[in-house]
Order: C-alpha cells, then structure tokens, then sequence
C-alpha cells in the first residue's frame, strides 16, 4: 500500500511540475514558512516550459491528467462560483461532462462483453461517438429494438489500479497527519479517506446505481419537483447501464434557460425544496448533485421542473442525526445558541465535559455578525466554514456520516445562488423544517415510532431467554427466570420510552404508557 503512495505522489509531483501549480498554490496568502518554503522547491530553478495555458486551463488539465479522485474535486469546486475566480470556475465546470473520452472501439467492445450479444442484436440504432464523458464512466445514445430513445453508460477501463493509487496516497497522507497532529486527529482524516473510498468504489458498480435510480424514481413519481430517468433492467450489468434518454436543458445554460422563459427564482428554490424533501422525508439524497447531472424540463418553464441523473453517490441519514440536524438548523434559524450548543453536546458531535455557557458565546460570537446581514447575502457554506473553526476550540470531531449531507447542501447552494443569486437559503428551508418537526408529533408518526420501539421487544426478549437459559444451566427456579424475562422487558418499555419522551416531549402520551408498562413489569414480583 505505502509502495503504491509513493509511486502515486511521484506521479502527482510531475504533473505539479509540468502545469506549474505551484505557482497557483504560491500566489496565495500563505504563511512566511511556506513563503521560504517555495524557494527551497529544486524545480522552481528550472527552465519554464513554453505554453499558453491560462490557470484555470493548467488546473483542469492537471486533474484530468490525475485521473478520477481528482476530477471529482474539481467539479465540486465547479459549484462554488462564489468562492472560485470566474476564469478558473469556468474551466472547473468542464469536468463536469468534457472529460476527453476513451475509445469508442474499446467502449463498444466492453458493452458487447457485458451484455453477452452483439451491439446489432441488442439496438436499433447506437452511435459509436459518446454523448458525455465524465471521470468514471461515458454514454452513448442508442435505440432499443423496441423503439425507446436510451443511454448505454460504460464504465472506463482500467480504472481500479488508478483509485487504488490515489486512495494509498491518501490513506499515508491521513496517517502521516494523524501522528503529526493532535488537530489532524480531532478531524479523523483516515476516517473521512474511508468514507470516500466506499463511495467511489460504489460508484463502479452499474448496478448499485441502478438500484439507487429506481429507488429515487419511486420517491418522486408523479412530482412536480423532479424528474428521474426509467432504468431497462433487462441490459444493465455491473459495468454497463441502459436508461432512459431525457431531453432537458443543463442547468448551467443559463442563456437557454431564460431563453425559453424558466421561472429562475423557482427552480432555484425548488432545488432547496428536493434537497430539504430527499433529506428529511426519505433519508435517501442524491449526494452527488453537480451541474453535470442535473437538466431543466422543456416542458412548462413557468413551472419548472429539475431532470436527475447519476445517482452512483447516495446518503442516508439516521432517524437521530435527522432529528439533530433539524433541530441545530432551526434554532440557527431562531438564533438559538443555547440550544444550539446543547444539542452539540447531547448528539455527541462534542465532548460532554464542554462548558456549554463558553460554547454558547462562541457560536453567538459567530453567528451574530453574519445574521445582521440580509439573509440572502448570508452564505451557508461560509457559516459552516466559520462554525468549524470555533468548534476546534471545543474538540468538535468531523462526523463522517454528516461529510456527504454537508458536500451536497454546499453544492446546492452553489447551484441556486448561480440560478438566482438573491436566494434566500434560509426563509426557504426554515418552513419546511417546521412543517416536518411539526409531523414528527402527529399522531400517525407517533404510533408508527411506537410500534417501531415496539418490534424490538420480541428481539431483546429472545436475547434475555438464551441469556437465561445459560443462567438456568446453574440451577435457577423457572418461577425466578420468568420474573428476570419480565423485568429485562420492562427496561426495555422504560428506554424505549425515555428515547420517544425525549423525542416528543414527556408530555406525549405514548411515551407515558410505555414507562407505565415498564415501570409495572419492573416492579412486578
């Protein structure tokens, strides 16, 4: 693994070197240490390279040159125009679906392979010149015997040994950073190099993406909000997809969106809208939403609607990180930082020894300047950015399972404010988190969380009997085992209560029935 690292980090020095990125990293406000540093790099006294490549043009081919990982940074970058210059968040923008494509003869010769029959066989028409071409995978347009308008998406070759290089190099780097540094440790790198492992890995299997398409599909039939393409199931494999062909605008066309009169301020907030709706509603979002995978319908730009593809990178939250996360956002929303600081502490996201008056004046300290601004001048991102700095304070540890939720609002945000740039993020979450806490206490919801703690009864119930079962083996009264199984039961009704109690209030009824019962179960003799 390390071997494969350094052979990596060879390769990404030359490249540094052929597109003198070192100049872009230098031309920075960077401390006087890495200031000395730059003098000291042996390849600065080299003869220059004649060429006329602009910055923005020297970084995108750089990251094409790199391959893969470093394409993906770069079209997240592509969606923060508000914190890149134009010249360079042009040419980030290409990532998103001009990437050079492979060969088409090798691209035909792999579709073949893994459909088991001649490309002839299979369509009507296929043209051999690819339609888009992106960092893992290119399509290509084709027609079914049947008659549908589809894309064959083929996943490019050889790219394994390439991810394994790249991911080897950032594990050594994580790990070099965890020793070095207590900070490094607190932010939990070789964790977060894990996360984004699985999720590239994922995104080489066709197949999981069919899966996470249909699903999204199901989730948003019929909506007005979003459309997602028909998977044919019948010719997808894991390196080979068949679906749909939609016919929509990019959404960064914006001379063609307002061209054909889209209602710009809409769509923007639509966009909030799915994010919020894919998040809260279904705990299944599309995590990687950059330009590249989202089109505009043709049809009623009165009343638009967004076209959804590649859904390789899926998140899913807990019910608890849900409920933590609404209720964080709608207390920032409120300038609540006393409770903001109290559910920082209570999920755990920081240690519980933090004194949580200084918390509190931290966060305020924050949160007060930005909030006197209009909120449509107000940039989530940059709050995030602010609030992560004053969390190391207070030993905040990044949560791994919030990286993708945190990526994807980001580049939501991105994306609506370059729709619409006087959106307001906030006025048009904040009613939609309201609306779902206020169904949280519904009764319909209630009882469905109370059958939920409910069904896991039989379960700890069958863990009590086998555990005193293996009791009973030294002599215990069957009377005796019994009044163990009753009691273990009502700690369990008394948990699960506490948990519904601190989800709805103690006030909720539910939550009083199932202490009653655990409290009668426990006290039985």
């Amino acid at each position: 693994m390390k071997l494969l690292a350094i052979r990596r980090l060879w390769r990404i020095l030359r490249v540094t070197i052929r597109y003198r990125l070192d100049d872009l990293l230098f031309a920075l406000p960077l401390p006087w240490r890495l200031r000395i540093l730059q003098w000291l790099l042996p390849w600065r006294w080299l003869p220059r390279r004649q060429n006329n490549f602009t910055r923005g043009e020297a970084l995108r081919l750089a990251l094409e040159d790199l391959g893969p990982v470093f394409i993906k940074f770069g079209q997240i970058l592509s969606t923060r125009r508000d914190l890149l210059p134009p010249d360079i968040a042009d040419e980030m923008a290409k990532l998103q679906d001009q990437v050079p494509p492979f060969s088409s003869t090798q691209s035909m010769q792999l579709i073949e392979e893994q459909l088991g029959a001649p490309i002839a066989e299979v369509f009507q028409t296929f043209s051999s010149t690819p339609l888009a071409s992106a960092s893992i995978a290119q399509v290509h347009a084709a027609q079914l015997k049947s008659g549908e308008d589809v894309v064959v998406k083929v996943i490019r070759p050889g790219l394994k040994p390439i991810i394994a290089q790249d991911l080897a190099w950032l594990f050594l780097l994580a790990s070099i950073a965890e020793r070095a540094s207590p900070e490094a440790r607190r932010l939990r790198p070789k964790d977060v190099v894990s996360d984004y492992e699985k999720t590239i890995y994922d995104e080489l299997d066709l197949l999981r993406e069919a899966a996470n398409t249909s699903q999204l599909r199901r989730n948003f039939a019929d909506s007005p909000l979003i459309y997602v393409p028909q998977i044919y199931w019948q010719w997808s494999r894991p390196k080979v997809l068949v679906m749909e062909r939609i016919y929509g605008i990019p959404v960064t066309d914006m001379a063609a969106l307002i061209d054909q009169g889209t209602d710009l301020k809409k769509l923007a907030e639509r966009g909030v809208e799915i994010f919020f709706t894919q998040v809260f509603r279904d705990s299944f979002f599309h995590a990687d939403m950059h330009p590249g995978n989202i089109f505009v319908s043709t049809h009623t730009p009165w009343d638009p609607q967004y076209i959804a593809i590649d859904c390789g990178i899926i998140g899913s939250l807990t019910p608890e990180d849900q409920d933590y996360l609404a209720r964080n956002l709608l207390a920032f929303f409120k300038r609540d930082y006393r409770k903001v600081a109290q559910l920082h502490i209570d999920s755990g996201w920081v240690p519980s020894d933090t004194r949580i008056n200084e918390f509190e004046a931290a966060i305020r300290t924050v949160c007060e300047p930005i909030f006197e601004r209009p909120l449509k001048e107000i940039s989530f991102g940059h709050l995030l950015l602010h609030l992560f700095q004053t969390a190391r304070r207070f030993n905040m540890e990044v949560q791994p399972q919030l990286v993708l939720l945190q990526k994807t609002l980001l580049n939501i945000e991105g994306l609506g404010r370059q729709l619409y740039p006087d959106l307001d993020l906030w006025s048009t979450a904040q009613p939609y988190l309201e609306r779902w806490m206020r169904e949280r206490y519904m009764p319909k919801h209630v009882l469905s969380h109370l059958q939920q703690q409910f069904e896991k009864l039989p379960h700890l119930a069958n863990m009590a009997r086998d555990s005193i079962e293996k009791f009973n083996t030294k002599s215990v009264q069957p009377e005796k085992s019994q009044r163990w199984i009753n009691q273990l039961l009502g700690a369990a009704l008394l948990v699960g209560g506490a948990q519904l109690g601190l989800a709805l209030d103690l006030s909720a009824w539910p939550a009083w029935l199932m202490l009653t019962a655990g409290l009668c179960l426990v006290i039985r003799r």
